[in-house]
């Protein structure tokens, strides 16, 4: 099924300097990402597809770099780090086998850390064709309203 997520701005990256795209929309087929751009071209190509209407900023979903939060489980630990926007770990902070097993079966990805001379960061997620649909929607505040896992809605604030 094709979803059309649309928002008052769509960043296709969070990198400075990308163009944001206004009244923007994200089309997702299954998991993937088909297409990025304005919200009217898209649902006059795809007039089938369900459309979910967000309020604020719609941009890739982020890499949650630092300590998981604290919960009871390892699920509500992974579903507190989608409630934050993000559907990607490292794996220094989900090294246990019930938080990898919590985060596989919710498809949150555990980044491999790789030892390197000089520390890199973690590389920016991009909204584009092809790729995987993770996305996240943010107010003004900067709280997350939404959060899409694998072309799975999976966080929305009421």
């Amino acid at each position: 099924m094709l979803t059309i997520h649309a928002a008052d701005e769509v960043r296709p990256s969070w990198d400075e300097g990308a163009e944001p795209v206004k009244d923007g929309a994200v089309l997702v087929s299954g998991t993937r990402v088909e297409a990025v751009g304005p919200f009217a071209v898209l649902r006059e190509r795809h007039p089938d597809a369900r459309v979910r209407r967000w309020p604020g900023v719609l941009g890739p979903a982020r890499v949650h770099e630092g300590p998981l939060p604290d919960a009871p489980s390892p699920r509500e630990r992974i579903h507190a780090v989608l409630k934050l926007g993000a559907t990607a770990v490292t794996e220094q902070y989900a090294a246990s086998p019930e938080l990898r097993a919590a985060a596989e079966r919710n498809e949150v990805r555990v980044l491999s850390a790789t030892p390197t001379p000089t520390p890199t960061p973690t590389p920016a997620p991009r909204l584009e064709p092809a790729a995987r649909a993770d996305l996240a929607v943010f107010d003004d505040t900067g709280a997350c309203l939404a959060t899409v896992c694998a072309g799975r809605l999976v966080h929305r604030r009421r």
